[in-house]
């Protein structure tokens, strides 16, 4: 059995509860049987708020994520807005995205913006080296991304190039975006057709600086990210955001150096962190819906290590940043399989299953614990790449089991921590053993609680008792999203395989919650 804190208070540097407070106001970690998890929800100790922004996506010119599954063009015979699809800009507001992350990725630092301005007829092409080596037409640019944020209720956030780029290319980008001043690119900007400036607020400073942003080292960038933040300026009423590149993994060299060199003049440093069940980048990465449960396990457990690696690289941030003015941004994360048979390997299109929905519940929740220096997150991809919330294949749209966790969990955003202590069994496959059960609490501006609880276990149902401490709840609803097989997902021809339903195995007596959470399950509960 094990204590795990799911308290942000914990993240914010509070220890751990003294064994003589957990003898005796949190259940005891004594035997128990395998199949029961207790805890303690305690109501009246609120910790940070979760940033609605962890909640954030990500799109790149990459695939079929912007040309098909966003941009079909106004003479498409799928129905669209100015060239973007109703049924994309339906499904993503109806999970709130806050936040969406363009043009790259690798993308970014070959993508020079004013290919992508003015008549598209007229725009240049490229060739996409990074993915695929198509050529792109560039009629999907800055004014058509301003438009789908706007459509979707989403924050942009900029990747400019750093890789390939200027720092006059920057400037002018910024410039144009953000000014309304009698300029040359307010001028160009008009004439493009959008007389009212734009508010630009997140602005990555490159990507993968140390890879295929430029093969830099960390004190190179440190010094190329102060050049570039000196020429990012803020015009009018708007005020940039400016993320500098952090490093990959656990590479906390990188961020100590960035911290150490470029840290006042951040205000946020990225982290990027992939699920590989084989956790090697070379050869086979998995199949997204053929495998057994050793790699359903091991996929999991390879996605808790991201909790590791925001511990380390907080505690780097806390050395030179103690006020935790600078924001952790985990702008890439999510899982990474082999390509869908016979489709371009250089699209990273995956199917996405039940397997998926848990590890997008484990990073989430993990992401509410370190909500104190996590101030956004940018899962990989939106749409037809990687673990994306939609697929579509022409015309035709679905939704995927990831993409109804994040439904599910709207109920989190910009909502109250709540302390949660919990004694969870281990789930245990050759040798290896991570917590059977993931949980998390908060409060929304109602005043009403919910508490989000995951199941890794795919073979074992298992009892949860809560004690309720700091309220006074009467009732209690839920959801849940589960299948019967592990790699259950939706396809076109059977789209609605896996989605939520009612959950009525949650029950309050006094002041105790007993959830009879189902194997491989994510169920989200609202107490009033």
């Amino acid at each position: 059995m094990k204590l795990v804190q799911h308290s942000i208070l914990l993240a914010a540097g509070l220890a751990l509860a003294a064994p003589a407070l957990l003898a005796a106001d949190a259940p005891a970690a004594a035997p128990a049987p395998d199949s029961r998890v207790s805890g303690v929800l305690r109501a009246d100790q609120p910790g940070a708020v979760i940033d609605r922004h962890l909640y954030g996506h990500f799109s790149e010119h990459l695939g079929r994520c912007i040309y098909e599954g966003i941009w079909v063009g106004e003479n498409s015979p799928i129905p669209n807005t100015r060239g973007i699809r109703n049924d994309t800009v339906a499904a993503l507001r109806a999970i709130k995205v806050p936040v969406l992350r363009w043009p790259g990725g690798c993308f970014a630092d070959e993508y020079h913006w004013k290919d992508g301005i003015g008549p598209r007829e007229k725009r240049p092409s490229m060739i996409n080296t990074h993915w695929g080596g198509v050529v792109e037409d560039n009629s999907f640019g800055t004014h058509e991304f301003m438009d789908l944020c706007e459509q979707i209720g989403a924050e942009p956030f900029i990747s400019v190039n750093v890789g390939s780029g200027t720092v006059q290319e920057m400037m002018e980008w910024i410039e144009y975006m953000t000014s309304d001043a009698d300029s040359p690119m307010t001028r160009l900007r008009k004439a493009n057709g959008r007389a009212e400036p734009w508010k630009v607020k997140y602005l990555g400073v490159g990507n993968e600086n140390w890879g295929c942003g430029g093969n830099m080292r960390p004190a190179f960038y440190a010094d190329v990210y102060r050049r570039y933040n000196t020429f990012a300026k803020n015009y009018g009423g708007n005020r940039l955001f400016r993320i500098a590149c952090g490093p990959s993994g656990d590479d906390t060299e990188w961020s100590d150096t960035l911290m150490d060199i470029a840290g006042r003049q951040m205000n946020g440093l990225s982290l990027h962190y992939y699920t590989l069940p084989t956790g090697s980048w070379s050869g086979s990465k998995g199949s997204a819906t053929q495998f057994d449960e050793a790699a359903w396990h091991t996929t999991l457990w390879r996605t808790l290590k991201i909790d590791e690696y925001i511990a380390k690289h907080s505690a780097v941030m806390d050395k030179h940043d103690p006020e935790k003015k600078v924001g952790l941004i985990v702008d890439e994360w999510g899982t990474w399989y082999d390509v869908e048979p016979g489709t371009n390997p250089g699209f990273l299109y995956q199917q996405n299953t039940l397997r998926d929905a848990i590890v997008a519940g484990l990073n989430l929740h993990i992401f509410h614990k370190h909500a104190d220096r996590v101030r956004m997150a940018n899962i990989a991809q939106i749409i037809n790449v990687l673990q994306a919330m939609i697929l579509t294949d022409k015309e035709k749209l679905i939704v995927t089991p990831t993409y109804h966790v994040f439904e599910m969990f709207t109920v989190h955003h910009d909502a109250t921590a709540l302390r949660l202590d919990l004694v969870t069994p281990d789930y245990t496959l050759d040798g290896k053993a991570i917590p059977a059960v993931s949980a998390s609490a908060s409060r929304d501006a109602a005043g009403v609680v919910h508490v989000s609880l995951v199941n890794t276990d795919p073979n074992r149902a298992l009892d949860v008792a809560l004690r309720v401490t700091g309220m006074a709840a009467k009732g209690v609803t839920g959801r849940v999203l589960t299948a019967d097989a592990m790699n259950a997902h939706n396809s076109f021809g059977a789209p609605q395989a896996v989605k939520p339903g009612v959950f009525n195995g949650a029950k309050l007596t006094g002041e105790t919650l007993s959830v009879a959470l189902p194997a491989k399950s994510v169920v989200v509960l609202e107490l009033k």
